[in-house]
């Protein structure tokens, strides 16, 4: 019993966001396991096709991101989360039915936006729903919670996949699509939140655009960069474990699962002390260490062989996953201490464009770095986590002078 209270969060609402993350991280994670093979097989496209309709809706995410962002202000966090849950789950009863280039790329721009405005109205609810002394700590729960929900729906694609018959892969988004309602119905039994004024619309009442407070805005930007750690983890280290070294590639599969222990087991801990803007920039800087770290460790990986190589990726991976707690926690204090809590929606909306654009430019841009140049690309890479560990300081200064000057209810 005492392991259990030292494992799950000490509040109820804290567990049911947590176990709210696992239905939903479950959901979605099935279906992530099976997404190559659904695309090709059942739907019949070419690998080339499956990039470029992802690349779209990515794009069209990106330039949507503001806008539903606002959406969560104007409407309420809860309500958007609920019906843009439920919406995701009809499109994933309807894609057994699609069978074009076309309405591929359609579908999953539209998946991409209601995703996005989702993700904003949940992150919304929660910076709300929360006091800020227990914000950092319970979406720390909540992250650890989905990493749990993400393995058992990677196990669930797995059966499918072991499986292997047209059937199997095509119950896949119809189980995501089921547990999604469910994910839904468990939305709307949460309590409800207060959402901003909008009855004048003057800006004294609703503050001024989160793209008219520059700190912030470059901040966003800064906590994109360092979030690449994930395109390492998932990307670049597969690659260059595969390319570059004499590592036995069954070792991936024991550093994916490395990786979902450790952000288990320490997402928690990591964040710890980042609930205050001070504290939050002290896990930017931790985050930046362990990035300088890990890409250190992973380029002297070319030349080495054996045991050695296997031991420096190992330890190289562990070092990028605390860059990943320490900037989830960092990411957490500063996004709910920064944002004008008049329009929460508005700075989720910027705050998730970093996000975007990071998952847009780095899978290319580290990849090249690291296959093309070797330890000189990782030097690179390592630089440019730096610059914005350290850019990331000023950024939050700059954004908290704005907010003194608009009147925002800083962290309220």
């Amino acid at each position: 019993m005492a392991v259990l209270t030292r494992i799950l969060p000490p509040t109820r609402l804290e567990r049911d966001l947590a176990i709210q993350c696992v239905l939903s991280a479950f959901a979605t994670g099935s279906f992530l396991t099976g997404t190559a093979v659904f695309f090709t097989q059942v739907v019949g496209l070419s690998g080339a096709q499956v990039g470029l309709g992802m690349s779209v809706a990515a794009g069209v995410s990106l330039a949507l991101s503001i806008p539903l962002g606002r959406l969560a202000d104007v409407v309420g966090a809860k309500p958007l989360w609920v019906v843009t849950s439920l919406i995701e789950a009809a499109l994933y009863f309807l894609w057994p039915l699609i069978g074009t280039f076309g309405t591929f790329v359609l579908m999953l721009a539209v998946l991409a936006s209601v995703e996005t405005a989702a993700r904003s109205a949940r992150e919304v609810y929660r910076i709300a729903v929360f006091p800020r002394e227990v914000r950092v700590r319970a979406m720390a729960y909540m992250r650890a919670a989905r990493n749990v929900g993400y393995t058992l729906g990677a196990g669930a694609g797995g059966v499918a996949l072991g499986i292997g018959s047209r059937e199997a892969i095509i119950a896949v988004p119809l189980l995501t699509g089921g547990l999604l309602v469910l994910n839904a119905a468990m939305i709307s039994f949460l309590p409800a939140v207060d959402r901003p004024a909008r009855s004048s619309g003057r800006t004294e009442e609703t503050g001024p655009a989160a793209l008219r407070n520059p700190g912030f805005v470059v901040l966003s930007a800064c906590n994109g960069v360092l979030g690449s750690n994930q395109v390492l983890l998932n990307v670049v280290v597969p690659l260059w474990l595969v390319e570059r070294t004499d590592v036995p590639h069954v070792l991936l599969a024991w550093l994916f699962g490395t990786n979902t222990v450790l952000a288990v087991a320490l997402q928690v801990k990591a964040s710890r002390g980042s609930e205050t803007v001070p504290g939050a920039l002290r896990a930017v800087r931790w985050s930046g260490w362990a990035f300088v770290v890990s890409c250190a460790v992973l380029a002297v990986t070319h030349e080495t062989i054996g045991w050695v190589s296997i031991v420096l990726i190992w330890i190289g991976h562990v070092t990028i996953t605390g860059a990943e707690l320490w900037q989830s926690a960092a990411g957490w204090g500063l996004v709910a201490e920064l944002s004008d809590h008049r329009r929460l929606g508005d700075y989720q909306g910027v705050w998730g464009m970093g996000h975007q654009v990071e998952s847009i430019v780095f899978p290319a841009l580290f990849t090249y770095l690291a296959l093309e140049w070797g330890a000189t690309g990782w030097a690179v890479i390592a630089a440019i986590a730096v610059a914005a560990a350290v850019i990331s300081h000023p950024a939050a200064r700059a954004a908290e002078r704005h907010l003194d000057r608009v009147g925002a209810p800083v962290g309220a």
